[in-house]
């Protein structure tokens, strides 16, 4: 096999991988001679060569060796005091995370110095149309991809933001380093800017001192966009059109986009009460104003670059019209006798447009083609707008965030004047005088909003500022009659900045509570309009024959526009199916109906049908109901006054049965009509796409019953063909099946829902999108995007593809815009593969009941020893650092959905998180040893051997297993149990490291393998060279974890833990 079983570790140059390890770690030894001293420096050095020297004994295969002198080790580490062994913690940590940078860095160097990459887009066309694909079928395949990475807020990044971009910083100065024509003089100082960064980290606290709230986290999610894939999104669409040309003969369409974003924070409210309706509602137009506020500054660069005279007939029909619109208007108001500022400075953005800006925008002296690659980002950090309800806005205490609270964005618009309008005829044209740049220049806009602290008010006028205003400012840009020159292309853009300075000034009075009452030809409400002049631009140029240059920043912004739309990211909404049956059940009993949970199936089904077909509201305005009911009410209402161009789908954990998707149905139905009666008009958009979620075994078993039994329905088999466009999407969830029976048994059920899924559609003549819910570890359905997808059941990836990516894997797949623009063209090549080329079924049926025969056995041995042993709930809690975990702050949500203390109600992440900070991972590997035995007790040794060989679906569940069993650690797991674990259920954890190897022992035989990783090297050299870090940070948790528990109260133990922890994370390279 190929290097394909860790996206972080593809194949790299290692002797320049391990030139910047040794640059960085001598310059983080230089900064803790300075910060902490030569004795500690010097002591740091002995551990790490005692560390070393055991890695390599063990290594070579010297075990007694290596055993002695980790336990010399272990004793040395214990015998610290708090302080050091804190300070211990924090070095290793650092060298570690610099590891980290230098492993993503030489992946972004790979991808500079390689002509051709595997997986990539030339790559995979070539190779389709050689093996006989047309151009035809290829070109249009692609044009029809329809894929969405959903960023969801799930708590596995462990590194506070701050540190994050401290880290791309050092990344952004490696890549500097790798220039071949420094000089002298330019490598001294970037060594100091490196040395200075290595400083700036160590002085750092790394520790989160407060939770995040629901909106930090969305504001996170947003900063990926502007941080990387902002610049990401267009680069990778150039790629993909390149490939096209080459191999099709025709370019991809310029608003043609195979992959979309969307998100979860914000509006994924299952278990987490902080996330309220508001917060869904802030969070949509947050999204609005930063997307606003992103286009305004491409505007800007735009208008600077379109300075050419030659244009199509339309466009300077379009353009006459505006400057005639503002003339008309400037005329009005001089015969009424009163002249604004604000209109003044209208004319200067507008009018005047064929002069050159007063600013020129940032970075106007370089090409566009180096945003993708010059490493440090070219926009400014973003500052949005505050509302008034204290948990979404204000960062207080959360310094990391990476994009600044903006108490008053209002300050670039320092006043607000008296509206002015004017429609035209032939092309609805609003010479808005509402929202003034002032502030923001034609540069960075939001640089000057930091000025102040508190809203202006909107309305104030200021006359006396306006004194001689509007001469001077006519002698400095005369009327477009007076002057020689006529640039329709800044004419018009001039307008679109003005209407997008509107849209994002409309967001701010909405989110201040201000009552607003624009036009709605004043501002922009979905991308259609926005995109609208740009086409009109584009096709202007091409008509004149500048196809080239129609073909630069603006196909860029196109493709922006196509993309992201006006809101970045679509929300998604997700509550479970448990709440919604609360919630009716309050209707039920108010209307003296019965309690509708209590009802059987059929009768739960009859009642909701009828409801759906009627034309009347059911909830009574009246109606008083719980705070929990009322919560989930309101969230409803949000939904219709937002409407499917802010929000994306309604997802419903837990769903089970048909009722539970048409209660939403019912609940979405009923909200739009009370939303509407109010509004004297139709909500907005159509109903949200209610997308069930199966996660348990026995959830996922009925999957294909469910979507039968909907789409048997009438009223519902309408509803899908006539909202949906006749696709009905399905959410599989990877965390819990995996916790429920073990990760073998959850991929093989996951394997058939799917499968049963494709057919019940298939049987009614729907569409079917999957939605995979995937975490970012093994045990919780992570692992290399390309593998992934490939092996999928055949049928289930028809061109549709929606996934989730949170966490650290959001920072390590697109934190750079490099790495995102691999990642966006991986997703594209292996979903063509699968719709155009599906990987190959079971062979024969012999072969599924191979499966059902292991899946039996390790679903069986995985329950007995997690649920049904007695012992294994306190082994479980002695032995990991679970109880701890909560004191992260690392996520808004609570870690258990319900109060107890159970395996059952512990969240996914924590209970993943917990075992890979001991080194054990057992979540991910327990049980299929004893699965892999029964079937080689049975016979089938060569027919599993087989199955690794022919079957991409059973070869994946192997190589990921084989790739948790290498980075797991059997020394340091029996290190925790040795020190932490009564001795009365040390007995638990021998038989447990016995299930470990026996699993090692069956995985080897039935790859062929002799040792683990041996199909990828690249992977194992990088675990290795980990280790003499990776291993004191574990000695010195099991200390520190032994005296936190005799005093628990102890603050510095606490945080010396949670240190531990955050070092042990960045060895082992993901959480949960």
């Amino acid at each position: 096999m190929t290097d394909t079983t860790d996206d972080i570790a593809e194949e790299i140059s290692f002797q320049a991988f391990e030139d910047d390890c040794r640059l960085l770690g001598s310059l983080l030894n230089d900064v803790l001679q300075r910060e902490v001293g030569q004795q500690f420096t010097e002591k740091v050095e002995r551990e790490r060569i005692l560390s070393q020297s055991a890695c390599n004994m063990r290594i070579a295969g010297i075990e007694d060796a290596a055993e002695v002198l980790e336990k010399k080790l272990a004793l040395e580490l214990s015998s610290m005091t708090l302080e050091e062994a804190a300070s211990f913690a924090r070095t290793f940590s650092h060298f570690l995370n610099l590891m980290g940078i230098a492993e993503t860095h030489h992946r972004v160097r790979r991808i500079k110095n390689t002509i051709q990459l595997s997986k990539s887009c030339d790559d995979i066309f070539s190779k389709m149309i050689q093996s006989g694909t047309s151009p035809e079928d290829l070109y249009n395949a692609v044009c029809e991809q329809e894929i969405e990475i959903v960023l969801t807020a799930h708590p596995t990044q462990i590194n506070r933001r701050t540190l994050q971009y401290k880290h791309l910083r050092i990344a952004h100065l490696l890549e500097y380093n790798d220039r071949a024509d420094l000089g002298h003089e330019e490598r001294e100082m970037l060594i100091e800017d490196l040395r200075r960064e290595v400083t700036s980290l160590w002085q750092t606290d790394e520790l989160r001192r407060h939770k995040p709230t629901p909106v930090d986290e969305a504001r996170a999610g947003l900063h990926i966009v502007e941080q990387s894939l902002w610049k990401a999104v267009p680069h990778y669409l150039r790629r993909v059109s390149a490939a096209l040309k080459k191999h099709t003969g025709r370019p991809l369409p310029l608003t043609c986009t195979p992959i979309r974003f969307g998100s979860w924070m914000g509006g994924d409210r299952d278990g987490n009460p902080n996330v309220t309706a508001k917060v869904t509602r802030d969070v949509c137009f947050l999204a609005r104003w930063m997307a606003a506020d992103l286009y305004i500054r491409e505007i800007d660069s735009l208008r600077f670059e379109l300075s050419m005279n030659r244009c199509s007939d339309e466009l300077a029909k379009f353009a006459y019209e505006i400057l005639e619109a503002e003339n008309q208007y400037e005329e009005r108001h001089q015969e009424n006798g009163y002249q604004t500022s604000h209109r003044a400075h209208a004319k200067h953005s507008v009018c005047n447009s064929p002069a050159l800006p007063t600013q020129l925008p940032a970075g106007a002296d370089m090409p566009a083609c180096t945003e993708c690659n010059d490493g440090e980002s070219q926009l400014p950090i973003l500052e949005f707008p505050v509302t008034d309800h204290s948990d979404s806005f204000e960062s207080g205490h959360n310094a990391e965030s990476s994009v600044t609270l903006l108490k008053s964005s209002l300050s670039r618009n320092s006043e607000k004047y008296d509206d002015g309008k004017l429609d035209v005829n032939v092309r609805t044209i609003n010479v808005s005088t509402n929202a003034s740049s002032s502030g923001s220049g034609t540069g960075t806009p939001s640089a000057s909003s930091t000025a102040g602290f508190g809203f202006s008010s909107p309305r104030k006028k200021t006359s006396e500022f306006n004194v001689g205003k509007s001469i001077f400012d006519k002698i400095l840009n005369p009327n477009i009659t007076q002057r020689p020159d006529f640039a329709p292309y800044r004419i018009v853009l001039g307008h679109v900045r003005e209407k997008l300075i509107t849209t994002r000034r409309r967001i701010e009075e909405i989110l201040e509570g201000i009552p607003c009452d624009y036009d709605p030809s004043q501002y922009y409400e979905n991308s259609a309009q926005l995109l609208e002049p740009l086409m009109l631009c584009c096709e202007s140029m091409q008509s004149c024959g500048s196809d080239i240059l129609a073909d630069g920043r603006l196909a860029d912004l196109i493709r922006r526009v196509s993309t992201f739309g006006m809101v970045l990211m679509k929300l998604d909404l997700r509550q479970e199916s448990g709440k919604h049956s609360e919630t009716l059940d309050a209707i039920t009993e108010y209307l003296d109906m019965g309690t509708y949970s209590e009802w059987d199936e059929e009768k739960k089904l009859e009642f909701l049908v009828t409801e759906l077909k009627g034309k009347r509201p059911l909830v009574p305005p009246t109606i008083e109901v719980s705070a929990e009911v009322r919560e989930v009410l309101d969230t409803f209402r949000v939904a219709a006054e937002l409407g499917s161009e802010s929000l994306g789908a309604y997802v419903i954990s837990m769903a089970s049965k048909a009722s539970d998707i048409l209660a939403v149905e019912l609940l979405q139905k009923d909200a739009r009509l009370a939303v509407s009666g109010e509004l004297g008009r139709p909500c907005p958009d159509n109903t949200l796409r209610v997308v069930p979620l199966f996660e348990t075994v026995k959830d996922l078993r009925g999957a294909g019953s469910v979507i039968r039994k909907l789409l048997s329905i009438d009223w519902y088999r309408n509803h899908i063909i006539e909202n949906d466009n006749g696709l009905q999407e399905v959410m599989v969830g990877y965390s819990d099946s995996g916790k429920d029976s073990g990760r073998f048994t959850a991929a093989w059920e996951l394997y058939k829902a799917q499968e049963d899924v494709v057919a019940a559609c298939k049987e009614f003549g729907i569409k079917v999108t999957l939605f995979h819910g995937r975490g970012g570890s093994i045990g919780r359905g992570g692992g290399p995007t390309y593998l992934a997808i490939q092996s999928q059941p055949p049928g289930s990836v028809m061109g549709t593809l929606r996934s989730t990516e949170q966490g650290e894997m959001v920072q390590a797949k697109f934190g750079l815009a490099q790495t995102a623009v691999r990642q966006l063209e991986i997703y594209t090549t292996a979903v063509l593969l699968a719709t155009l080329h599906p990987p190959d079924p079971p062979r024969s049926m012999n072969w599924r009941e191979v499966m059902e025969k292991i899946s039996e056995v390790s679903q069986q041995y995985y329950r007995s020893i997690v649920y049904e042993n007695e012992q294994f709930l306190e082994y479980f809690r002695e032995v990991t650092p679970e109880a701890e975990l909560g004191n992260l702050n690392i996520g808004s949500r609570p870690t258990r959905r319900k109060k107890s203390s159970g395996i059952g109600h512990l969240r996914a992440i924590p209970w993943i998180f917990a075992w890979t900070q001991t080194r054990f991972v057992l979540p991910a590997w327990l049980g299929i040893g004893a699965g892999l035995e029964a079937a080689c007790a049975k016979g089938y040794k060569e027919e599993l051997q087989a199955m690794y060989r022919e079957w991409p679906f059973f070869q994946c569940a192997i190589d990921l297993i084989e790739m948790v069993l290498a980075k797991s650690d059997l020394s340091i797991a029996k290190h925790y149990d040795e020190v932490l674990v009564s001795p009365s259920r040390q007995k638990l954890g021998e038989e447990l490291r016995e299930a470990f190897r026996m699993t090692e022992k069956y995985v080897l035989l039935v790859s062929g393998h002799e040792k683990l990783t041996e199909n990828n090297k690249s992977l194992k050299r990088l675990i290795e060279s980990r280790l003499p870090f990776l291993n004191p940070i574990n000695m010195i948790q099991v200390e520190i974890l032994r005296r936190l528990r005799g005093d628990v109260n102890n603050q510095k133990l606490r945080d010396a833990l949670l240190i531990t922890i955050n070092g042990i994370a960045a060895g082992m390279r993901n959480t949960g």
